[in-house]
């Protein structure tokens, strides 16, 4: 019976897809990311939010890497990338967009589905604006595209884009603050038995290492870029309508459902999901969200 179940342990792992994690150098910069998946199959970018990483995507990179070539980059100052001194480099989403754009240039990648979520939409949406016929699909959770989408919460980050003060600057503080991580994996969720706190552990000790408060003091700035772009986004989803899934967390405060709906305006053939949790939506219904998303990809996207 032992050997029995150890051979069966044997083939689950072995029919479990492999993650491979690598380190690329895009303009001069270490670049990690996370690769899995067959390399001829259809391509998976998932690009991250704040203040985490390609980290928020490692239970679901197995689950759609037995058909998907999956992509998750980490953001310099983010995760296991390099981190230059902000004074020395543009923390910026445009910049972002081109050194995942450079990412996918050195790996051959013609086309793909992205997944974006919180930061991870401004660089993907930017990235669809310099590429618009490589895009195949997108799912969106948590990604802000319109001004809807802005509420209460960015009231003291609007505050530091008006007049880029240093004592706005600072007031953001708060933002990088251990409580402030813990808040965004907790709130609105109604099991945190099903959230493990490493999470919030393991972003808190990457923001705490010493100048990465500065660059993402940089970055809250930047966001305000994005917003001017909001038009030229919204044309790109009347224009090209990529096949679209919206799984959304509908108790999130920072990217509330305000955000998710105006989306269909755009893209009336959306399929849009409010999921009953917060923001970072995939670490407490996970099994909810995989089968929509394994069932968008197979139908929009490997079949194209």
């Amino acid at each position: 019976m032992y050997f029995s179940s150890l051979g069966a342990y044997a083939a689950e792992q072995v029919a479990r897809p492999t993650v491979h994690y690598h380190t690329a150098k895009v303009e001069g910069v270490d670049i990690f990311y996370r690769e899995a998946g067959p390399a001829d199959a259809p391509v998976v970018l998932l690009l991250h939010g704040f203040p985490t990483s390609s980290h928020m995507f490692r239970n679901l990179i197995p689950l759609l890497a037995d058909r998907y070539h999956v992509i998750a980059p980490d953001y310099p100052g983010f995760g296991q990338s390099g981190a230059p001194d902000h004074k020395e480099f543009a923390y910026t989403f445009g910049h972002y967009a081109d050194l995942v754009d450079g990412l996918l240039g050195q790996l051959g990648t013609k086309s793909y589905a992205m997944y974006v979520m919180d930061y991870g939409a401004p660089v993907g949406y930017r990235l669809a604006l310099k590429h618009p016929e490589r895009v195949t699909g997108l799912i969106i959770q948590n990604g802000n595209a319109y001004e809807e989408g802005l509420k209460e919460f960015w009231d003291p980050i609007k505050a530091y884009w008006a007049d880029g003060s240093a004592a706005h600057r600072e007031a953001l503080s708060f933002l990088v603050a251990p409580e402030t991580t813990k808040f965004q994996y907790t709130d609105g969720v109604s099991d945190l038995s099903r959230i493990d706190p490493d999470n919030w552990a393991h972003d808190q000790a990457l923001l705490d290492r010493p100048g990465n408060k500065d660059i993402q003091l940089d970055l809250f700035h930047d966001y305000g870029s994005n917003v001017p772009l909001y038009p030229a986004f919204q044309a790109f989803f009347r224009e090209r309508k990529p096949p679209t899934l919206i799984v959304w967390g509908k108790n999130d405060k920072i990217f509330p459902a305000d955000g998710a709906g105006p989306y269909l305006h755009d893209l009336p053939d959306a399929e849009l999901h409010l999921i009953d949790t917060g923001h970072f939506a995939l670490e407490d219904k996970l099994d909810e969200m995989v089968p929509l998303i394994r069932n968008f990809l197979d139908r929009k996207v490997a079949t194209n």
